[in-house]
């Protein structure tokens, strides 16, 4: 399954956004399992912004930063204390705009399962996996309806059980990045902008940031 997904990556010509806005990148992390998973992370709910939600590891480029790579790795190492020797990394997609008006750049990535990670409380307070066939098996709960710009992004989101009791859920930018994973990645026929079934929710407007 892995091998087939770095075949695709290779193969891959990542979109770009070319507005000069700040930039920050992302490791997408899978873990290699006899049935692979996806590790995300929590960020801690004593944060002013994005508290409580689930993300992947990265963060905002910094001038030391040779360059996006780079940013993912240092990201992934400073918040959950993973190695960057032991990330094979399998390839790049595309860039997506958050509504901050940051350009992020994900990277994806293959890990050991035998890390012993450790999550950074200054900033988060979880850090766990789900089963990569879960998003293959199209798992999820309901999809937001975004219109922006007057056309409608339609993002999956998933619900996942927490042993705490509380259940994570993976929606908004890492769930558009999710998408091409499984598309790009496994030739699964999702896109942002083709409508599912299932049920929607329906969100405000919004105007994509400008530069």
């Amino acid at each position: 399954m892995l091998e087939k997904l770095r075949e695709q990556l290779q193969g891959l010509h990542p979109r770009r956004i070319r507005l000069r806005l700040p930039e920050a990148a992302v490791l997408i992390p899978l873990v290699r399992r006899p049935e692979p998973t996806l590790l995300f992370t929590r960020r801690a709910g004593h944060l002013s912004t994005h508290s409580g939600q689930v993300a992947f590891p990265g963060g905002k480029r910094e001038p030391q930063d040779s360059d996006l790579l780079d940013t993912a790795l240092r990201e992934s190492s400073e918040e959950i204390a993973l190695p960057r020797e032991r990330v094979e990394i399998l390839g790049q997609l595309s860039d997506v705009l958050s509504l901050h008006g940051i350009k992020v750049t994900p990277f994806v990535g293959v890990i050991p399962p035998d890390l012993q990670l450790v999550a950074d409380e200054n900033e988060l307070d979880a850090i766990f996996e789900v089963p990569l066939q879960h998003f293959l098996d199209d798992c999820r709960t309901h999809t937001d309806v975004i219109p922006v710009d007057g056309r409608n992004i339609y993002v999956p989101s998933y619900r996942i059980p927490s042993p705490q009791g509380e259940d994570f859920v993976i929606w908004g930018l890492s769930a558009m990045m999710l998408v091409e994973l499984l598309a790009e990645g496994f030739d699964l026929p999702l896109s942002l902008f083709d409508q599912p079934e299932g049920k929607l929710r329906h969100l405000p407007s919004r105007r994509a940031p400008q530069p």
